[in-house]
C-alpha cells in the first residue's frame, strides 16, 4: 500500500491540510545526576537480592533440596535446632524465588510496554518492591512502559451479553498509590528516550516523518484494556492528544463492521490511524515496513485506509471534516456491533436549548460564566442542582409550617420571599439544570443493590467510582466481587457492575442505609458524569491549581454532599474555606478554624471508629452498613481542607488517612505545588475548568461552584430560613387583584380543583395541553418566568429554542391583547415572561380575599370580613390542578404551592370559624372548619378548633364521636401531645373511651 505523507499536495496543486492538525512535540526529559544515582542503587539492590541472596544461602546454609526423599525418615528424625534451621532456610529460599519471579514479571512488562504486569500469587509487598526497583533502574535505561492503570478506559469488549460503557474509572486495588509518582516519572523518561531516537531520525527524511501510521488495538492479555488516552500517551507523548486520534478515526468502518462513535469506546482488533508524529517502534504499525504484521492485518489496514480517503472526499480538510462527512452519511453500524459490546443508547439532551444563542432580550448572556442570564456552573451540574433545589424546598416548607403555628389571625410569611438579582438567576438555573429523576434513580439503585446483597449475606464491594452514562449506572469496584445481584450485570470486566436505566426504574424506595454516601460529582468526560467515592480512597486525595479554582471545586463537593439524596447522615468538615456555606445544611456542614483543630478532632474520631469496628467485629464500615446497626453507626465523614498544610501537619494527616477508607472517612486536601505526602490520588484543576488526573487517566470538564454562584445560592437559603425576620424587606406581599365587581378579569383560570379557563376559546389540536400547562406555570409565578425555566418545565428531556419560541408565539396569540392593544403575555426588563393583570387565577382571588379580610377593609368592618372569608372558602373546590394528566406538571414537585394552598385554606377556615364563634354560631363554625379540612386534612390547628367548636355546642356525644374519629385517624402513632392536652381539658373522660374502643 503506498504511503501518504502529510506534506504532499493535492492533485489540483493546492496543498492538502495535514492530517495532524495540532502536532505537539514530545517533551524531552533531561536525566539528572540523581536519576543515575537512583538507577545505580536500584541495580545494586537487585543484584544483591537476586544474585547475592542465593549465593549466600547456598554457601552458608546449603541448598533447599533435601538429601533424601524418604518421607518416613523425615517423620522419625529428631526436631532439633538443625531441623528448625532447615525449615527456616526453605522458607527463605521460597521468598527469594517469589521475589525473583516478581522481578522477571516486572522487567518483562516494563521493557515490552504491555501496560499493567501480571500478578505473582501472594506477592503483594514483594511485587511492589520489585516494581520500584525496576522503575528506578529503567529511569535511565531503555523503554519503560506505563506502570499505572488509568481511570479512563471503559467500553471494551467482553464475551457474552455484557454491556460496554462510555467512560470508566479503572484503578488497580490496594497499595499502588504510593508508587504512582515515581512510576509516572519512569514512563516520562521512557517516552523521552523514544523521542530522542525519533528526533535523530527526523532529519534524515522529512517526508518519512510525516507518513501515515496505524495502530491495531491489542487484546487485554496480561494487562488492562487499551484506551485512546494510553495510546496517545505511549506514541504521542501526551495522553490529552487522544482527541486527535479520535477525530482521525471517528465514524470510520472498522474490520468488524462497527464504528468509533465515542472517544473511550474502542475494541481489540480495531485499527486506529495515527497522527504523523506518532512514535513507538513496531506498535505503530506501517504494513509496508513491518515484516511482523500478518498479510491479513496488512489487508485490514489497507482497507481501512481507503475508508479514510473516502471520508476525506479525496482532499477534505482535517479530522473535523472527516467527522462531518461521516455524520452526513448517517450511522450504518452493522448489527454485529451489538453482540459483543452493545452500542450506548444515545440519551436525548435534556437541556438542548442551553447551547442555543441568547434571545435578543436576554441580559448578561456571556459574562461571568453565565449564558442567557443564568450561571452555567449550576446549569451544568444536574445532580448538585437537584440536591440544592430539594433542600431549598424543604427549608421553605419548614418556614411555612413554623410560621403557620406562630399565630392564627394575620399569619406572617404566607408568601416566601421573591428572590431578585443574582439570587433569582441562581434559582432559575437550579430549576433548569436540576435532574431530580436522575438523583432518585441513583439513590434507589444504590440502596437496592445494598438490600439485595444483604439478602444474599454478601458484603458490599468497595467502589472507587461511578459513571452515569445515558441514564445507565456503572460502578467500578476496587477488585472483582463475583456476579452482581439482578438486575445488575457485569460490565466490561469483572471489576465493573452495570445497571441499565430501564432496570433502575423498577427499583422502589427501600429502608436501607445508603451504601456509598461518599460518591460526589467531579465532572464529565465524553458525555458521561463521574462520581468519585472519596470515602473509599486509601489515603488523601490532593487537588492542585489556583486558589480560586480549587475553592470552586471544594464548594461544589461540599454543597452536593450536604444536599444530595444518597449521602445519609453525611458530615462535611470544612477547613480554610466555606464558612459562608453552612446555611445550606447547618446540621451537616461543620467549619473549623485551622489545621490544628482538624488534626485534634480527627485523631479522636479515628480512634473511636477503630474501636467501634473492632467491638462490632467488622472489617470496614461497608460490612457494618448492611448489618443490623446500619442506621446507628458508620456515618460517613468527609474532610475538605482547602489550604495547603505545613509539612509536619501533612505527615500527620497522611497517617490519619492511611486507614481512612476502611473507617468511612475521606480527605480532600488542596495544595499549591501538587506535592503532598500521603496523597493516594492526585488531581489538578486548570484555569480552563479542566480537572486532570493523569495517573488515573482522567481529563474532565470539572463541576464547579464559583464564589458568585455560592453567594447567590446561600442567599436563597438565608431568605428561606424559618428564623428569617418577618419584617425583612425581602418578604413580598402576594399578588393582589381587585375583588370588586369593577375588577372583573378578561381571562379567569380556575386552578384550585379541576383546571378550567374562562374568557378564552379552547385551542385546537394536540398543543392545547401544552398551552394550558404553560399558562398554569405563569399564573403560579406572577413575578415572572425565565424562558429557559418554562422550556425545562414543559420539556424535561430538552427542546430546541425554535420549538420553544413557536410555543410562546402560540401562547401570545391565544391570550390575545388588552383593550389598549398591549399583549397579555409580556417580557420584562430581565427577559422573564409575565402576564398582564387582566389574566387572573382563582388562587390570586383566594389570596386577595384573605388579605382584604384580615389586613384590608375587613379589619374595620365585621360584616365585610365575614363576607370576604365566606367567598374565599367557596372558591376551594379541591387540591391544586386536581385533574392534571399523568406525566404532565412534574415541575410542581419543585414548587411549594402544594404546601401553601392547604395552609392558606386552613387560615381562611380558622378565621371564619373565629368569626362565627364570636356570635356563638358554633354550627356555622363547624361547617367552615369541615370545608377547610377537605383541602387541609392533616392541619392540627383545624382539628383543635373543630374540637372547641363541637364542645361549644354542648353535645357530649358528638364530642366523643369526634374524639373517636381522631383516634382512629391517628393510627399507631397516637394523638399528638397538644391534642391530648386539649382533650384533657374539653373531655376529661376521653381516655376511658379510647381504652374501651381499643
Amino acid at each position: 500500500m503506498p504511503r501518504r505523507s502529510s506534506s504532499t499536495g493535492s492533485p489540483t496543486g493546492s496543498p492538502t491540510t495535514p492530517r495532524n492538525r495540532t502536532p505537539q512535540p514530545v517533551r524531552v526529559h533531561r536525566r539528572s545526576f540523581g536519576d543515575f544515582v537512583k538507577a545505580f542503587l536500584a541495580f545494586v539492590a537487585l543484584l544483591v537480592l537476586v544474585v547475592g541472596v542465593p549465593v549466600a544461602l547456598a554457601t552458608q546454609l546449603g541448598w533447599p533440596i533435601p538429601s533424601t526423599w524418604d518421607p518416613q525418615e523425615w517423620l522419625t528424625n529428631e526436631l532439633d535446632v538443625g531441623a528448625f534451621l532447615g525449615i527456616l532456610t526453605f522458607f527463605v529460599w521460597l521468598a527469594w524465588a517469589q521475589f525473583t519471579a516478581c522481578v522477571i514479571v516486572e522487567m518483562k512488562a516494563a521493557v515490552s510496554g504491555v501496560g499493567v504486569p501480571g500478578r505473582v500469587p501472594g506477592a503483594g509487598p514483594s511485587q511492589l518492591l520489585a516494581r520500584q526497583l525496576v522503575a528506578a533502574l529503567l529511569l535511565v535505561g531503555a523503554t519503560a512502559a506505563s506502570l499505572t492503570p488509568g481511570l479512563s478506559q471503559l467500553g471494551q469488549s467482553l464475551e457474552g451479553n455484557q454491556r460496554g460503557t462510555v467512560a470508566a474509572a479503572e484503578q488497580t486495588p490496594g497499595g499502588l498509590f504510593a508508587q504512582q509518582q515515581e512510576q509516572a516519572a519512569s514512563t516520562a523518561a521512557a517516552l523521552a528516550e523514544q523521542a530522542s531516537h525519533a528526533e535523530a531520525g527526523a532529519g534524515a527524511s522529512t517526508a518519512k516523518g510525516g507518513d501515515t501510521k496505524y495502530y491495531r488495538i491489542q487484546p487485554p492479555e496480561g494487562r488492562h484494556h487499551d484506551s485512546l488516552w494510553e495510546i496517545a500517551e505511549r506514541h504521542l507523548g501526551d495522553g490529552r492528544r487522544y482527541k486527535e486520534i479520535y477525530q482521525l478515526n471517528k465514524d470510520r468502518v472498522q474490520p468488524d463492521g462497527s464504528r468509533l462513535s465515542e472517544a473511550s469506546l474502542i475494541r481489540p482488533g480495531w485499527i486506529m490511524e495515527m497522527p504523523g508524529d506518532a512514535r513507538g517502534g513496531d506498535l505503530v504499525e506501517m504494513p509496508d515496513e513491518a515484516p511482523n504484521v500478518s498479510p491479513e492485518v496488512q489487508q485490514q489496514i489497507s482497507d481501512y485506509a481507503k475508508t479514510g480517503d473516502q471520508a476525506q472526499g479525496g482532499g477534505a480538510q482535517g479530522g473535523g471534516a472527516q467527522g462531518d462527512q461521516a455524520q452526513g452519511g448517517g450511522d450504518q453500524s452493522s448489527p454485529d456491533a451489538h453482540v459483543s459490546v452493545p452500542e450506548q443508547r444515545p440519551a436525548p439532551d435534556r437541556h438542548a436549548d442551553h447551547r442555543q444563542p441568547a434571545a435578543p432580550h436576554a441580559t448578561g448572556s456571556t459574562q461571568d460564566g453565565s449564558s442567557f442570564g443564568l450561571p452555567e456552573a449550576l446549569l451544568a451540574a444536574p445532580l448538585l442542582a437537584a440536591g440544592l433545589l430539594g433542600a431549598l424546598g424543604r427549608r421553605r416548607r419548614q418556614a411555612l409550617w413554623q410560621s403557620a403555628l406562630g399565630t392564627v389571625g394575620g399569619r406572617r410569611g404566607m408568601e416566601p420571599p421573591t428572590p431578585t438579582g443574582s439570587a433569582a438567576d441562581a434559582q432559575d438555573a437550579l430549576l433548569v439544570g436540576a435532574d431530580p429523576e436522575g438523583v432518585r434513580l441513583l439513590d434507589r439503585s444504590l440502596r437496592g443493590l445494598a438490600a439485595s446483597l444483604a439478602e444474599e449475606s454478601r458484603a458490599l464491594p468497595t467502589v472507587y467510582a461511578a459513571w452515569l452514562s445515558n441514564g445507565d449506572l456503572h460502578l467500578q469496584l476496587a477488585q472483582p466481587a463475583g456476579k452482581p445481584p439482578a438486575p445488575w450485570q457485569l460490565g466490561q470486566d469483572q471489576t465493573f457492575w452495570m445497571l441499565a436505566r430501564t432496570d433502575a426504574e423498577r427499583y422502589e424506595d427501600t429502608d436501607t442505609a445508603a451504601p456509598y454516601p461518599g460518591l460526589v460529582s467531579l465532572g464529565t468526560m465524553d458525555d458521561s458524569r463521574l462520581l468519585l467515592n472519596l470515602e473509599s480512597v486509601p489515603g488523601i486525595v490532593s487537588l492542585s491549581g489556583r486558589e480560586a479554582d480549587r475553592a470552586a471545586v471544594f464548594a461544589s463537593v461540599a454543597a452536593e454532599l450536604a444536599t444530595n439524596g444518597w449521602s445519609d447522615r453525611m458530615t462535611i468538615t470544612l477547613v480554610g474555606f466555606g464558612q459562608d456555606l453552612t446555611p445550606l445544611a447547618p446540621n451537616q456542614l461543620r467549619h473549623l478554624d485551622g489545621v490544628e483543630d482538624l488534626i485534634e478532632t480527627m485523631e479522636a474520631e479515628t480512634r473511636q471508629r477503630r474501636g467501634a469496628l473492632g467491638a462490632a467485629g467488622h472489617d470496614s464500615v461497608l460490612t457494618g452498613r448492611t448489618g443490623p446497626a446500619q442506621h446507628t453507626r458508620w456515618a460517613p465523614h468527609l474532610v475538605l481542607l482547602a489550604a495547603q498544610p505545613s509539612a509536619e501537619d501533612a505527615v500527620k494527616l497522611a497517617e490519619l488517612a492511611a486507614d481512612a477508607g476502611r473507617l468511612g472517612i475521606g480527605y480532600l486536601v488542596g495544595t499549591e505545588t501538587g506535592d503532598l505526602p500521603g496523597a493516594a490520588w492526585e488531581m489538578e484543576i486548570t484555569g480552563e475548568g479542566k480537572l486532570l488526573a493523569p495517573l488515573l487517566g482522567l481529563e474532565l470538564d470539572a463541576q464547579l461552584l464559583p464564589v458568585p454562584q455560592q453567594q447567590a445560592v446561600v442567599e436563597l437559603f438565608v431568605q428561606a430560613d424559618p428564623e428569617h425576620g418577618p419584617d425583612d424587606p425581602a418578604t413580598t406581599p402576594p399578588f393582589l387583584v381587585d375583588v370588586s365587581e369593577q375588577g372583573r378579569p378578561a381571562v379567569y383560570a380556575r386552578l384550585v380543583g379541576p383546571y378550567e379557563i374562562i374568557g378564552l376559546d379552547t385551542p385546537d389540536g394536540d398543543r392545547s395541553a401544552l398551552l394550558h400547562e404553560a399558562l398554569a406555570l405563569l399564573l403560579l409565578h406572577r413575578e415572572g418566568v425565565h424562558p429557559r425555566v418554562l422550556s425545562s418545565a414543559l420539556w424535561p428531556r430538552g427542546v430546541t429554542e425554535d420549538v420553544r419560541d413557536a410555543l410562546l408565539e402560540r401562547l401570545r396569540a391565544w391570550l390575545g391583547t388588552d383593550p389598549d392593544g398591549s399583549p397579555r403575555l409580556r417580557t420584562d426588563a430581565t427577559g422573564r415572561l409575565t402576564l398582564a393583570k387582566s389574566v387572573v387565577s382563582d388562587l390570586d382571588v383566594l389570596r386577595s380575599l384573605y388579605h382584604e379580610a384580615t389586613q384590608g377593609r375587613g379589619v374595620d368592618s365585621r360584616v365585610v370580613r365575614g363576607r370576604l372569608l365566606t367567598d374565599a372558602l367557596v372558591l376551594v373546590r379541591g387540591p391544586l390542578l386536581a385533574d392534571r394528566p399523568e406525566g404532565r406538571y412534574r415541575w410542581l414537585t419543585h414548587e411549594i404551592v402544594d404546601a401553601q394552598l392547604p395552609l392558606l385554606v386552613a387560615d381562611i377556615g380558622l378565621a371564619l370559624s373565629a368569626f362565627h364563634l364570636e356570635k356563638d354560631r358554633a354550627e356555622k363554625a363547624i361547617e367552615a372548619l369541615n370545608a377547610a379540612l377537605g383541602s387541609a386534612p392533616v392541619d392540627e390547628r383545624l382539628w383543635h378548633e373543630l374540637l372547641r367548636a363541637t364542645h361549644a355546642t354542648g353535645d357530649t356525644a358528638r364530642l366523643q364521636a369526634l374524639t373517636a374519629d381522631l383516634i382512629t385517624r391517628s393510627g399507631a402513632r397516637g394523638l399528638p401531645p397538644r391534642t391530648e392536652a386539649l382533650l384533657d381539658e374539653l373531655l376529661p373522660t376521653w381516655r376511658d373511651g379510647a381504652v374501651a374502643a381499643g
